[in-house]
């Protein structure tokens, strides 16, 4: 069974906290099951976005855990919000937390697949 999106996040921020990296909620989605996407910022000002991996790379039909994968890598402002907003015209209950970690403790608390 997996655990609901909220908890996650909370998981999420919580950890990267504790760790000394930063995290924070832009936007709540739906608490039971909203899709997430990470933001994950470098001190040199390149962003990565993070969102749901596709269902093709999970090895059963009812995962318990959840999956990630790059969708966008960028250091231009604007490339992020305008990928989140045609996101929110599929479904418009995401979440979207930013990061600030080391790419060790952001593969070690955002589990990265490749599709």
């Amino acid at each position: 069974m997996r655990i609901t999106s909220e908890l996650w996040v909370s998981a999420l921020i919580r950890r990267a906290f504790s760790s000394g990296g930063f995290a924070a909620v832009e936007r709540r989605g739906a608490a039971e099951a909203g899709a997430i996407f990470v933001i994950a910022r470098s001190r040199l000002g390149e962003q990565t976005l993070f969102g749901p991996a596709p269902q093709a790379t999970y090895d059963e039909g009812r995962p318990s855990e959840r999956l990630f994968a790059e969708l966008l890598r960028t250091t231009e402002q604007g490339e992020i919000p305008s990928r989140l907003a045609k996101e929110e015209r599929f479904d418009p209950d995401f979440w979207v937390v930013e990061v600030e970690l080391d790419d060790a403790l952001l593969r070690e608390l955002v589990p990265i697949t490749t599709p």
